[in-house]
C-alpha cells in the first residue's frame, strides 16, 4: 500500500519492525517493552537517547529543555497561554489548528490575531503583519496540514516566538535557536500517537506566573524529566528509534533533500495536468500536505478507482475542505510520490 495518510503518517519500515520485535522484547530482557517499568533503566536510556538527538539534529544546546508529554498539540493549546500570557499573546492564523490554538488563548487572557488567511480559506501565508513588542510571546503555526501551506522560513521576533510543528518537524533545516518554544504532535514526522515533543527555553521557566495544577505546569513536567506521571513509553521509544533513523542517513539536510525532491515531482505534475489544481498560493506550498481538487469534480469516482487499483490509500481531503490531500512525511520515499503521479497521468489520458 501507499499510505499518504494525513495522520497518523507512514513511518520507517525499519523502525516499525524493530518496534514490533520491542513489543515482544525489549532489549533481551525477556519482557514486552509495553509492559516493562518506566522507572527503569533501559527505558530511561530510551528518553534520554531521545533528548539528545531532538538536541543534535536541531542543533540546539543545553539552554533548551526537551520534555515528552501526552494530550496532544491540542493540550499545548491550553498549556502555552496558562504558562506564559501574563498580559496580552500575540497569534498568527492561518489554519484549524491555529484557530483552536487563539480559542483556548482568550480563555486566559488578551489575544490578539496579528494577521489571518481566513478569508481565503487559508490558502496562503499572511506576510504584511506586525508584531506587538508588548506581548509575552507571538505563536505560529509552521505547517497547516488541513489547508496545505508551510512556512519554511520564520519571522524575525521582538518577543518569544513559540511555533507548533507538528506536521513538519524536522522535515528540513531551520534555526531552531530563533525559538522559545517548540511543540509536536510526535504521530506525522516521528512516532505513533500519543505523546507530544515540547522543547522550550529553559529561562522561560521564569515566566510562569500563574498558580497551575501540575499537570499543565511545564517547570514540574522539567524536573520530573518527562516522567511526573507514567509517560507513554511506546509512543516515545518508537520516536527515537524515528530520529536514530533519520540521524544515521544523514539527519534534516538529507530529509530536506528528500522532501524537496518529493513535493518538486508532485507539484510539477499538478502544474502540467489539466485534470487537476492546486488550492494554496504557490509560494505557500506545503512539502508536507499537497492539497488539490479536480477540474471535472463528477470525475471523482473514475480518479479513485485508479487510486484503488495502485494500492494508493489516505488521499482524500480533509472532511472539512474536501478534494484530495498528498501527504509526504519524512519516511515516504519518492517511489510512492511516483506512483501517484504516474496515476494522475492516466486519468488524463483516460479523461483529457
Amino acid at each position: 500500500m501507499h499510505n499518504f495518510s494525513a495522520g497518523p503518517g507512514i513511518l520507517p519500515k525499519e523502525v516499525l519492525q524493530q518496534a514490533s520485535a520491542a513489543c515482544l522484547d525489549f532489549n533481551n530482557s525477556g519482557l514486552s517493552l509495553l509492559e516493562v517499568s518506566h522507572r527503569g533503566k533501559d527505558v530511561i536510556a530510551v528518553f534520554d537517547r531521545a533528548v539528545s538527538l531532538v538536541k543534535s539534529l536541531l542543533e540546539i544546546g543545553d539552554d533548551y529543555s526537551v520534555i515528552f508529554l501526552q494530550g496532544g498539540a491540542s493540550l499545548q493549546f491550553s498549556m502555552v497561554p496558562a504558562n506564559f500570557l501574563n498580559n496580552k499573546a500575540a497569534y498568527l492564523n492561518t489554519g484549524v489548528w491555529a484557530s483552536k490554538a487563539i480559542k483556548e488563548a482568550k480563555l486566559y487572557g488578551n489575544t490578539e490575531v496579528v494577521a489571518s488567511s481566513e478569508d481565503r480559506n487559508f490558502s496562503f501565508i499572511p506576510k504584511e503583519y506586525s508584531i506587538p513588542t508588548d506581548a509575552d510571546y507571538f505563536h505560529i503555526t509552521s505547517n497547516n496540514t488541513i489547508y496545505g501551506t508551510q512556512m519554511r522560513t520564520f519571522p524575525k521576533c521582538p518577543v518569544p516566538l513559540f511555533c507548533d510543528m507538528s506536521s513538519d518537524i524536522f522535515s528540513h533545516r531551520f534555526d531552531a535557536t530563533q525559538f522559545d518554544l517548540i511543540y509536536a504532535g510526535v504521530q506525522k514526522n516521528m512516532g505513533p500517537a500519543g505523546a507530544t515533543m515540547v522543547i522550550l527555553k529553559k529561562e522561560l521557566l521564569q515566566k510562569i506566573k500563574r498558580t497551575l495544577p501540575s499537570m499543565l505546569n511545564y517547570a514540574i513536567h522539567i524536573e520530573g524529566e518527562s516522567m511526573f506521571n507514567t509517560p507513554p513509553v511506546f509512543a516515545v521509544y518508537v520516536s527515537m528509534l524515528t530520529l536514530d533513523w533519520l540521524d544515521k542517513n544523514g539527519g534534516v539536510e538529507w530529509a530536506e533533500n528528500r522532501n524537496r525532491a518529493k513535493a518538486n515531482l508532485f507539484y510539477s505534475e499538478l502544474d502540467r495536468n489539466s485534470q487537476f489544481v492546486g488550492t494554496v498560493d504557490l509560494e505557500d506550498r506545503s512539502w508536507m500536505n499537497a492539497n488539490f481538487v479536480l477540474t471535472a469534480p463528477e470525475k471523482e469516482a473514475a480518479f479513485k478507482t485508479l487510486l484503488k487499483q495502485a494500492k494508493i490509500s489516505g488521499l482524500d481531503g480533509h472532511r472539512s475542505v474536501g478534494g484530495f490531500r498528498a501527504s509526504m512525511y519524512n519516511a515516504m520515499d519518492i517511489e510512492t510520490v511516483q506512483v501517484l503521479v504516474d496515476v494522475m497521468k492516466s486519468f488524463e489520458q483516460n479523461n483529457g
